[in-house]
């Protein structure tokens, strides 16, 4: 089936509350396109950096039509280079409400940087541009990549890795990961970012803002 039609047909809510919120905006879930992606959707569960659910009524990874097609591909691009990998999906599309919401909870600590501020407009995720993505093996399980998602420190960072790997802040295995992670995702056409090792955005901030609407 050609990717933009599997887009057409799929891009329908399975679950109440942001599922069929964003389904309206005319975002796509590709987790229902391509079922070999794995999903973990840590703001939907406590089990993130903010220590509570801040997503309701979402299960799928939604994204813009254009994000979508590219996650597809760098899915294509892992599995064509280790048939028993896969993406495993930790965030996507975020509405602005959201995003508030998580501003309000780090405003005023350390954990600022690593929350787009909404008064700037927000970030690429509020675009539904943006993804944050893992490896995981053929049994799911997670492969290192030298920190957890959304650890807020150097050792998450992806300029100075050959230094983190020479102080033992990283191990090897997990530097080569990083570099498949980043390797299938550039291929796809994504662009990673300093701080965070797992976060890939399908544009620019600038692209975003004159080609899509900000999702409330």
């Amino acid at each position: 089936m050609p990717a933009m039609l599997a887009l057409t047909l799929w891009g329908q809510p399975h679950a109440e509350g942001l599922d069929s919120y964003l389904s309206r905006r005319g975002l796509v879930d590709v987790s229902r396109i391509d079922a070999s992606l794995l999903v973990e959707l840590k703001y939907a569960t406590p089990d993130n950096f903010l220590g509570k659910t801040v997503y309701e009524g979402i299960a799928g990874v939604w994204l813009r039509p254009e994000a979508a097609l590219k996650l597809l591909e760098a899915q294509r691009i892992l599995k064509e280079k280790h048939p028993g990998y896969s993406l495993i999906i930790y965030d996507a599309a975020r509405p602005m409400s959201v995003q508030r919401a998580m501003w309000n909870m780090v405003k005023g600590t350390g954990k600022t940087n690593y929350v787009s501020n909404p008064a700037n407009g927000g970030g690429l995720h509020n675009y539904g541009m943006a993804v944050d993505v893992g490896l995981a093996d053929a049994s799911g399980n997670t492969l290192p990549m030298g920190t957890p998602f959304d650890y807020f420190g150097e050792e998450a960072h992806t300029d100075k890795e050959y230094l983190l790997l020479e102080a033992g802040k990283i191990s090897r295995e997990a530097l080569l990961n990083r570099r498949l992670l980043r390797d299938v995702m550039k291929q796809a056409g994504f662009r990673t970012i300093l701080y965070e090792w797992w976060h890939f955005n399908a544009c620019t901030r600038n692209e975003a803002i004159l080609n899509y609407p900000l999702i409330d």
